[in-house]
């Protein structure tokens, strides 16, 4: 039994919530007048606060600024402005912040184990702040990876009216005349570890691959869940892909979200949109985009946050059903922002309507239905967004697996190469750094299966995106010979043949763990098939002997490792209730 959601609860725990419910709005209730209350008062007025505001709607503003990567450092900027929002609707904005961690800076490095932790991190410190100060609505401005599906399980916790703000893409930069993004660095990391590019080449294009501020330009894991916000209905429509440096463009639309909350109090809460319907929807979303493999683990989360019934398979059904929309990078051309000139995510939603891949009834936190609110979309122009009947790709570049290497499933991600199976012989690597090794030694043959274990969620700790191991591989020219099977989880910008978040990981039992050098492995995406060439009898022979590696003591990794859920449930944290650890 791998990750099973505990729903429901105990009478006295029911209970308990109705009697803090109570309280709430009995503290709520005097906040204005109570005597008893005057010590918030006071502070309120500290703050140029007139306790008489107090009786409009209280807007909890939440950003995930930064000053340590590009991504984020609009946010400021966005928070000021619907907080100003907020006061023109009668609203007392509250903005706060919370932390994100750079997967590209930590990329390749222990701090990458940092990385998936930060969504639980930013999940906790948004709900903590709403539990401290019972805001009646919520706005969560964001940007880098984990930052909106952080917000999303806080708001699927809270539960309370919310709208998110994503503070835009980066632009592609421009290198020897041609588009480059921050995944023409890393594949350029690669070559020039093999003798295959200058170290000049390689600085020259460091330096004119990312031109300014936001979140990563192509269709990787940020823009990905930005799609899926507007897929979710809890961004306004047409807002998410609008480049981080167009401020006057990003102020107009952080005003008009800041409006927009302040009307919201008393209505639809967060799970009206996280629910089977809404989650379904954004998986569409991100297959049609072209999406990252991070998609299927943050969904699961936020619906177990959500307490929806979903699980991988039925994310798998829809992807197995919806062709790519978009050409967009890293399996076709296109950045974000040309996905916003092309009329933005409105265009794939609409078209997803009409072909009924998706449901277009769920509401929007504007009002309308999805379907009303895409009714005027641009249509698709054939070059960056394509027609359903007429797709860029017919099939979707995600899907699941299952074999005896995952009982409990795995994902591939098929970007940027036609191969579909690939049949050959493990090369096996206890972590993420000796398998980068032995391919910049030049130790991997073409038709190998490189076999990373011991990257989990658990046992990694913290699932460490493979980045450096794939755009290796590519930059080595392996890109179109070797596969990669990891319990660990890609980049957005990961493309090649590649399966990760093989589940059980190694760490708590998976096979992987015992998978040997040489052993044949066969990964077929049309048949959904993972296994290795071992009879069930020795592979269970094995894993009864197998010792699992030590894992952390203390500290943060050192909780998560022990909480963990399994990378097939999303890896979320449910306090070790549902889980059986095998480890």
């Amino acid at each position: 039994m791998h990750g099973v959601a505990v729903t429901g609860g105990s009478p006295s725990a029911a209970g308990r919530g109705d009697r803090e419910r109570l309280e709430r709005a009995a503290a709520r209730a005097g906040l204005v007048h109570d005597a008893a209350r005057a010590g918030a008062r006071s502070h309120f007025r500290a703050m140029t606060i007139d306790p008489d505001r107090l009786s409009g709607p209280i807007v909890g503003i939440a950003s995930t600024w930064t000053g340590t990567m590009p991504c984020n450092l609009n946010q400021r900027e966005l928070s000021a402005a619907v907080e100003r929002g907020v006061a023109a609707a009668g609203g007392v904005p509250l903005p706060f912040n919370t932390i994100a961690v750079s997967d590209n800076q930590s990329q390749g490095t222990p701090g990458m184990r940092a990385s998936l932790v930060s969504r639980e991190v930013i999940a906790d410190s948004i709900e903590l702040m709403d539990i401290a100060h019972d805001f009646d609505v919520m706005v969560c401005i964001v940007g880098c990876d984990k930052t909106t599906p952080g917000a999303l399980m806080a708001l699927a916790r809270i539960d309370k009216p919310a709208v998110l703000l994503y503070g835009g893409p980066m632009r592609a930069g421009r290198h020897r005349g041609t588009r480059a993004t921050i995944q023409d660095v890393w594949e350029a990391v690669g070559a020039t570890g093999q003798g295959m590019m200058e170290r000049a080449e390689l600085d020259a294009l460091e330096r004119s691959a990312c031109p300014g501020i936001g979140a990563c330009a192509g269709n990787f894991t940020a823009t990905t869940m930005a799609i899926a916000l507007e897929f979710l209905g809890l961004s306004p429509l047409g807002t998410t892909l609008v480049a981080a440096d167009d401020l006057d463009r990003r102020r107009v639309d952080a005003e008009r979200c800041g409006v927009l909350a302040a009307g919201l109090r008393g209505g639809r809460s967060a799970r009206d949109y996280l629910d089977a319907r809404g989650l379904r929807n954004a998986m569409a979303g991100i297959a049609a985009s072209g999406g990252s493999t991070n998609g299927f683990l943050h969904l699961l989360a936020i619906a177990r946050e959500a307490g929806t019934p979903l699980t991988l398979r039925d994310l798998e059904d829809v992807c197995d059903r919806v062709p790519v929309l978009a050409n967009m990078a890293p399996s076709g051309q296109f950045v974000a922002t040309d996905l916003d000139d092309a009329g933005g995510v409105p265009v794939l939603i609409r078209e997803l309507i009409a072909a009924e891949l998706i449901d277009g009834t769920v509401p929007t936190v504007e009002g309308p239905s999805l379907a009303a609110a895409v009714a005027d979309a641009a249509p698709p122009d054939a070059r960056i967004t394509f027609a359903a009947a007429a797709p860029f790709k017919a099939r979707s570049g995600l899907m699941g697996l299952h074999g005896n290497l995952a009982p409990d499933g795995a994902v591939a991600k098929v970007a940027g190469t036609e191969r579909r199976r690939h049949v050959g012989p493990a090369q096996v690597f206890d972590d993420e750094a000796s398998c980068v090794a032995a391919i910049t030694a030049g130790r991997v043959a073409p038709g190998n299966v490189l076999v990373i274990r011991n990257e989990g969620p658990a046992g990694g700790p913290g699932m460490r995106e493979m980045l450096s191991v794939t755009a290796a591989v590519v930059g080595a020219g392996l890109g179109e010979s070797v596969t990669l099977v990891t319990d660990g989880r890609f980049s957005g910008a990961t493309r090649g043949l590649m399966v990760g978040h093989v589940s059980p990981e190694a760490a708590r039992g998976g096979p992987l763990a015992v998978v040997r050098d040489g052993e044949m492995i066969t990964v077929d995406v049309d048949r959904r098939v993972l296994a290795v060439e071992v009879p069930a009898a020795e592979l269970a022979a094995r894993l009864a002997a197998h010792v699992p590696p030590e894992r952390p003591a203390r500290g943060v990794l050192a909780r998560y490792s022990a909480l963990v859920e399994s990378a097939s449930d999303g890896a979320w944290l449910s306090n070790g209730r549902g889980r059986v650890d095998e480890g």
